[in-house]
């Protein structure tokens, strides 16, 4: 006698198994900056902390055109405060963000590279206007 068949829907319910997988490479790498355009609130304090740190780090101040003999200009000084402050530091030291820009670019590795280009929309934090973006950069390629 052939043996019957059970129906699937009236098969007992079988566990769903996790199945592990690795994670897949796709080559595609991302790049994030953030670009913060400072304003001088107070130039002397700027000044006064900026020649401190020309001081204790002359190698940076000497990458901006500082020197014992030449002294430091008021954007030179700006710069310098920038590259070795965070920026809550730099609101004590006479500065203040006036805007936040995020480019982000992001690429692949395959035999035909591509890669997109993405400017951000900048946050304001004050009354500044912010430069709108170029018509080309919304567009991908």
């Amino acid at each position: 006698m052939p043996q019957r068949l059970t129906h699937p829907s009236l098969l007992p319910a079988v566990p769903a198994q996790e199945i592990r997988r690795r994670p897949l490479s796709l080559g595609v790498h991302v790049q994030r900056i953030e670009i913060e355009d400072l304003v001088v609130t107070d130039h002397r304090l700027v000044l006064a902390h900026a020649r401190t740190a020309a001081r204790q780090d002359p190698d940076t101040a000497a990458l901006l055109g500082h020197s014992p003999t030449t002294p430091l200009t008021l954007q030179a000084a700006a710069a310098l405060l920038a590259a070795l402050h965070t920026t809550d530091e730099l609101t004590g030291m006479g500065m203040r963000i006036v805007r936040t820009t995020t480019r982000t670019t992001a690429a692949t590795q395959h035999p035909t590279p591509s890669s997109w280009n993405c400017p951000r929309h900048p946050t304001r934090t004050s009354d500044a206007h912010p430069h709108p973006a170029p018509a080309w950069a919304s567009r991908p390629g």
